[in-house]
Parts: structure tokens; sequence; C-alpha cells
């Protein structure tokens, strides 16, 4: 059959053109829209395999290979008849896999389809035509017609993953664009090809093809009409050879990632010498943190980390002979850092900050603020109740929170399973989180999305939970409304745009504070295998996990992160990426693995500031803190207050500078230091207690959780008797 032939299709009426919202009719299932249109239509179901088969047209493909050999999607049709053409094939192809009942012949069927798939020529087996995500080695190219359809092509080094292109190929090729980009990746999940579904399967070659296959449609029909292209984000290329920076806010983070050797050798000199400690936060500045992670190889008191981690850290140095403890961090982390020290017994080991200003947080003055506390009022109006904060709050505010509301801290990395384990232990609790909005509304969100899981879907993710729980809960979920990190919120409509047009196929990192947009998106890419949300750590793992898969597959890859969170960030992933590839255990050690990390940055919060020198650096105010626009952009373009860049002003106030003032200065100087020293509280909350050791209690609380996967007994009894701790309960009228 030549490319000539035609097909005969019954029109679809009118009302029916639109393929995915199709709401006005009530008998339409919205989660099955292929499968109802066909349905609505009467069509007669064909099985995939047969009705491809005769349409298939190897001749033509071998006299010019650029044309795919799917003359089906070749034929004019009506406009209604095309819009009916790609559903009901995706429809055939559900039926036919369906009424396959055994495993095994549903595989024979993929390894059958993968021998009709024309193998595409080495010129096109190229890096660029990769889809990334797939276990398999898997190439795609795309073209648009003359007739302004959608034309595909695939190839895979694997034969089960060359029949699912074959399928995805089938269906796609000759579509309109518009017809493309309106499927969703959940409009695949009825197909059930036997094979092991999860986060890393073959399963979703499905999903990771087709987010490519309209990726690659938007840029082909941008080009024909003309539009300009978006800007491509920053991004640091990793590889065996070194690093290589796409963009000058990027090669002003890659210009610290090799510090100068000079620097690093007075810093580790001056901490040897005067038994001093580093705890660092991941989102210290680039300057910084490449002299620290240089100067670990000499000194093993240093450490960069997320929050959680740092107090536990400046323990186990304490324990061996630190006398002095340096945090680069924001107040609160000096505090915490300070008052653990305290609670373990080294109360005359030193604790430093980085400047003689305060170092605040949005988050942390968030939760400082009247109207909190006011939140916190009228949770203990309603017993029982417990008071889940963020960690990156302040200890006076735990102290305070706990004598109103039973508190316990919680990380980015353990608040779901904390909120799941409480309620489990007491269903009938009221659960108060706070301060950070984005993060509550993500929580939330996630709960909706579990309230619709089978049982055993939800048993997995906490054994004590199923679906009837899940509801329960969710009524009894309240998050604090007004808090948010100003370098999170950076993740908004503008940067979520842009990471659909230009980096939907890469791998994207979402910080569980980001708003919902990006969290949706994250989400998304996590379902196929291609994202991760949660902490910094969780973050800096998922991008270290799939380094090491990448060199285990012993292939040429270039694997593309977007990364969701603070800038700062981007030394320790390269650290951990560089150690990676220099030690990787390839079998054959030919395999060409590049790793990008993509900056995104939000246009709207980019500050021009003069070009004649770097001195006349615009400054902002914040509150009674003057900072400097971050330095970091060529000709005097900088990231504002507002992170433009994802970049923490805060954060950026522990300068090598101060740091170095700081060790120098010990332990003669004292008096010259005093305004970096992080004091102990001496004030008390308002029944008396210290407000270091009240606030200690929900850490402790955390610690509790962490050890042993439930709330310790202790947490329990103030959440039930309430009375009973000596807090102030407001009955309700």
């Amino acid at each position: 059959m030549d490319s000539s032939a035609t097909i005969t299709m019954k029109s679809a009426p009118s009302s029916t053109s639109s393929l995915f919202f199709m709401s006005r009719n009530p008998t339409f299932n919205s989660k099955k829209p292929f499968l109802n249109l066909c349905k609505a239509r009467k069509h007669k179901p064909l099985l995939f395999y047969k009705s491809l088969k005769c349409l298939q047209s190897p001749e033509s493909t071998s006299q010019n290979p650029n044309i795919s050999s799917f003359s089906c999607s070749a034929v004019t049709f009506s406009p209604a008849e095309t819009a009916d053409l790609l559903p009901c094939k995706l429809h055939n192809l559900i039926t036919e896999f369906q009424s396959l009942s055994e495993t095994v012949d549903r595989v024979k069927r993929l390894l059958h389809y993968s021998t009709l798939l024309p193998r595409l020529p080495d010129s096109s087996r190229v890096d660029l035509n990769r889809v990334m995500g797939c276990t398999a080695r898997v190439w795609l190219e795309a073209t648009l017609d003359k007739d302004n359809n959608m034309r595909f092509r695939a190839d895979s080094d694997s034969e089960i993953t060359r029949g699912l292109c074959y399928c995805l190929v089938s269906i796609f090729d000759g579509a309109a664009p518009e017809e493309v980009l309106k499927v969703k990746t959940e409009d695949l999940a009825a197909l059930n090809v036997g094979l092991v579904g999860g986060e890393r399967s073959r399963v979703n070659t499905w999903h990771n093809v087709l987010v490519t296959m309209q990726k690659r449609t938007k840029v082909l029909v941008a080009e024909r009409e003309g539009k300009k292209p978006f800007e491509p984000f920053p991004s640091l290329i990793v590889n065996e050879d070194g690093v290589q920076a796409k963009g000058s806010y990027a090669e002003a983070q890659a210009r610290y990632l090799f510090p100068d050797e000079a620097k690093v050798e007075e810093l580790v000199n001056v901490l040897k010498e005067k038994q001093i400690g580093i705890v660092a936060h991941f989102y210290m500045d680039p300057e910084v943190q490449g002299v620290l992670t240089a100067a670990q190889k000499y000194w093993p008191h240093i450490h960069i980390s997320d929050s959680l981690v740092m107090a536990d850290t400046a323990v186990k140095m304490a324990k061996a002979g630190c006398q002095f403890i340096t945090v680069l961090g924001v107040d609160f982390m000096s505090e915490n850092v300070r008052a653990i020290l305290d609670q373990a017994g080294f109360q005359d080991v030193g604790v430093y900050r980085m400047s003689d200003e305060r170092i605040g947080c949005s988050l942390a003055d968030a939760a400082s603020a009247p109207a909190y506390m006011n939140y916190l009022e009228a949770a203990s109006s309603c017993p029982p109740s417990l008071h889940v904060i963020y960690i990156n709050t302040s200890l006076e505010t735990k102290a305070y929170a706990h004598e109103l509301v039973p508190t316990i801290t919680c990380t980015s990395s353990n608040v779901v399973q904390t909120i799941l384990q409480a309620f489990a232990q007491i269903p009938d609790m009221n659960i108060w989180y706070g301060p950070d909005s984005y993060m509550g509304a993500n929580i939330a969100k996630l709960f909706q999305q579990m309230s619709l899981m089978s049982d055993e879907e939800i048993s997995e993710i906490h054994p004590a939970h199923n679906r009837d729980s899940i509801r329960s809960l969710l009524p009894r979920l309240h998050y604090y409304q007004d808090g948010t990190c100003i370098v999170h919120h950076l993740f908004g409509h503008e940067v979520v745009e842009k990471i659909n047009e230009m980096y939907c196929d890469a791998f994207l990192t979402a910080h569980l504070e980001v708003p919902g947009e990006m969290f949706s998106l994250a989400m998304e890419a996590k379902k196929r295998g291609m994202g991760v949300v949660g902490s910094t750590q969780n973050i800096l793992d998922f991008i270290k996990q799939r380094v090491q898969e990448a060199l285990d597959r012993d292939v040429d890859e270039h694997l593309q992160f977007v990364l969701g969170t603070e800038s700062g960030m981007v030394t320790s992933i390269v650290a951990a990426v560089r150690n990676l590839l220099g030690s990787g255990k390839s079998s054959s050690g030919k395999a060409k693995i590049n790793v990008e990390i993509v900056f995104p940055v939000s246009s709207d919060s980019m500050t021009r500031t003069s070009t004649s020198s770097p001195s006349s650096l615009t400054s902002v105010k914040l509150a009674e803190v003057v900072l400097p626009v971050i330095p970091g952009v060529s000709s005097g373009e900088g990231c504002s207050i507002h992170g433009g860049c994802a970049s923490c002003p805060y954060m950026k106030m522990n300068s090598l500078t101060s740091l170095l003032k700081v060790c120098h200065h010990l332990p003669e100087g004292k008096n010259i230091l005093k305004p970096y020293e992080a004091e102990r509280f001496k004030l008390q909350t308002p029944q008396g207690k210290s407000i270091a050791d009240v606030g200690c209690e929900p850490i402790l609380h955390m610690r509790h959780f962490q050890a042993k996967k439930e709330l310790p007994k202790k947490l329990v009894d103030q959440v039930l008797h309430p009375y009973d701790n000596g807090r102030s309960i407001v009955q309700n009228p």
C-alpha cells in the first residue's frame, strides 16, 4: 500500500471537535477521554496490530529515509477526521493490549512491534536526538511537514523499548501539532504492556517520549510562526574534563569552584591551629563554598549540609576536640547550634556567626510576627492539636509556640511522614503547620492526591494509613497563609512557563517550599522518574543517583537538571558529580557523561547596576540591614534582594572575609568578636521558663521521631492533656 492510499472514516460532529474539554457532556469520563470519544462515536474497536500492519509502507521508507513508514497519518483528512484519528489510534492500542490477558503475550507483541520499526541511520542516533530519562537509549526525530502535521521517527538500543517507540510513533506521526500537545501523560495510564512499573522502569518510556515529542513540537511550531525563542537559563555543564559555564551568572558561579589555593591554605592553617570547626548551609556564597569544599580535604571538621544536620555535626566536632564552632548561615541556625551544644554539655565551646549585623530569614521573620502567634492562639482553642513547625525558625519562636500548642519541628524531608505518623497515633487530632505557606499548600495538595490512591499505594507511603484515614486527615490539616521564602517565591508562573517550554524533558528538582505551579510540575516529573520534590539533601541525593545510573549504563549521556532551589546548592552538586565522574566504575571507561545544572532566573527580579566598576554595585536595604546586589552577572547585572537568580541575600552575608576575620581573632580577640558571638538566651518564656530549654524541646521531639519513627510519649501526652502541662488553653465557648 503506497502513500496515496485513502482511509474512510465517519466524520465527527462539531460538538466533539475538542478532544480533551468535553465536560459539558454528562456521560464523558474525564479520566478516559480517548476511550469515551471512540465509544461515543461507536467505532468498532480495531486491533491496533492488524490495523497498522496494513498501513505500513516500508518501500517508501527505503526510497526516502526522511519519510515515516506510517502512511495512514500522511493521508489528508478533514479537520474533524484528523481530530478523531489520534485518540482512536490510542484507544485501539489500549484495547489491543488489554485483550491480551497474559503478560508474556503482551511482551511478545511489543517485541514483534520492535521488528516493524524502521532503524534510524547512525547520523540520527546522536545525543541531540536523545530522550532523557529512559532506562534504555532512545532517539527521536521530529519535523513539520508541508501540511503542518508532525512527523516523528524513533529508535532505541533495546528491543522492548523499540516496540514502545513503534506504538507511540504510530499514534502521533502525522497528527496536527495542537493534537499532539493536548495529550497528557495520564492519557497513557491505561496501557498495560506487562512491564513492571515504578519510577525507574521502561514503562516510563511512554511518558518521557511523549513529553519530548511535545517539547519538539512546540519548538517547531514557534520556528514556523517566526516567534522569538526563549533565552535559555544560565547553566553549568560538568564532565570529567572540567566545568563549562553557559551564561554570565553561571560563569560567576563557576569562577569560585576552583578557589585560590592560598586562601584554602590560610583557612586550613588557622582552623588546625585553633581547633575551629565549621558548619555551613548549602546556600552559602559560591566563593565561600569553593574554599570550604577544597579545605575539607585537609581538615575534617568542615561540614556543609542542610539546617537539620548543622547542630548535630557541631556536637560531633565538640566531642572531637573543637574549641570553637563557626556557623555559616542565618541567625536561627547559629541559635540552634548554641542551644544544642548547651543541651549536650558543651557550654564552654564558643559559637560564632559571620556578621556583626543581624542575619535574617524571611520565613523565620514570618513566624516571629504577631499574626503567627494569632494563628497559634486559634490552634490552642481546638484541642487536641499539634503544631508542626518548620525548623527554619528561631528558637524563641519555637519556645513561644510550644507553650501555646504542643510543638514538633520538621524539615522538608520529613514533614510528610511526621504529619502522617502524628495522625496515625492520634486520629482525631488537628494539625497546624507553619510558617511556609507554599510548603503547607503543597503538603495539602499531596494528601489530596493520596486520597485518590488505592489503599495499597497509600500503605507503601505509610503503613498505618488508607484512603479513609487520609480523607479524615484533610479537613484537620491547617497551614499558615502568610509566610514565604524570598528565594523559593521566584519559582512562580514566569519561571514555570519557561521550564514547560524549554526544559519539560529535563530532570526537575524542586524544594518543598516552591509555589504550587513548580511543585505540580516537579511532581508530574517525579511520577515518570524525572523529578524530585523535597529537601536540599533530597535534591543532592537525586542528582547523585541519576549520575551513578548513567555511569552504570556505560553509554554517552547528557543529563540536564533544573535546580529548583537556592543556587548556592551548585557547589555541593558540582563537587559530588565530579567525585562520581572521577571515580566512576564504568565497564569500558569510554562513556562520556555530561551533567548540566540549570539555574532558573526570574527576569522581574533582576537588577541592573552601574557598569563602571564592581565597587559601584547598588545596595538595597532590608529592615536595618544594607545589602549589596548579589554579584554574578556580567556588565553590572546581578540578582536583586527579591531572589531573581534563586540566591538568598541573607546567606550571602556570610563572606570569606568574615570567616577569616573571626578565625584569626580567636581566642584572644573575643571582645572584638562580641557582635559575632551566638549568645545564649537569657530571656524567659511567658510561663517563666528558659527560652533555650523550651525551644529545644520541639527539636528533641523531632530527633526522637527520626530515631523511633513515632512521636515520643511525652509529646503525645502534651497533645492529649494540654492542661497538665501548664499551657494556657483558651476553651471553645
